[in-house]
């Protein structure tokens, strides 16, 4: 069965995005982009991959989850399919996505998930956000947090807040950069 990999950068206090969806504090130089690109290339926009001259050798995603505020980021600059090598389904229900090869639902996304799950294939990539993150939580198979040493102090939390039901994940990797990135891969603990 397909796994759903929640794979995303994360500031020191936990936001994935400002206020205002603002992600450029984020460090995108340093000696962690090499280790990052080469494992994770299918999260990167095929136009940037393109002329960075990033090669996918060894596709780990096939599909992309996006909600609206994630997928919008580009609009302004006229990114209507950020991942066009990807499946792109984005969840909404009150717009529209502005290319044809982006799905646009307002399907639960646990249902989609789970039917996307026992479909053939590669792995599911949850590429933000929070309130997405959050519904979907129980279904989230791999955590993989990639944490920047900066703080925002206020912005779009990794999971939108909701009732105190933890879920245990167990750490399976964890590499620290020179740059002060820290990659931390987790999965769900055994019959969590």
């Amino acid at each position: 069965m397909r796994e759903l990999v929640y794979y995303v950068a994360v500031s020191i206090d936990g936001f994935i995005a400002g206020p205002a969806g603002e992600f450029d504090a984020f460090p995108i130089e340093g000696d962690h982009m090499d280790a990052i690109n080469e494992r994770y290339a299918d999260t990167i926009p095929t136009d940037l991959a393109l002329a960075l001259g990033v090669e996918r050798t060894t596709p780990m995603f096939d599909t992309v989850l996006m909600g609206w505020n994630t997928y919008a980021v580009g609009l302004p600059m006229g990114v209507t399919s950020p991942y066009r090598h990807l499946r792109q389904i984005v969840f909404s229900s009150t717009r529209r996505a502005e290319a044809d090869d982006v799905q646009t639902t307002d399907e639960d996304p646990v249902a989609l998930v789970r039917r996307l799950k026992r479909e053939p294939g590669d792995a599911i990539w949850l590429c933000g956000g929070g309130a997405l993150a959050s519904s979907l939580l129980g279904e989230i198979d791999r955590l993989v947090l990639k944490r920047s040493p900066v703080v925002f102090g206020a912005g779009i939390p990794l999971f939108a807040p909701g009732a105190y039901a933890p879920e245990r994940f167990d750490e399976v990797a964890t590499t620290a950069f020179d740059s002060g990135v820290v990659l931390s891969e987790y999965v769900r603990a055994e019959g969590a």
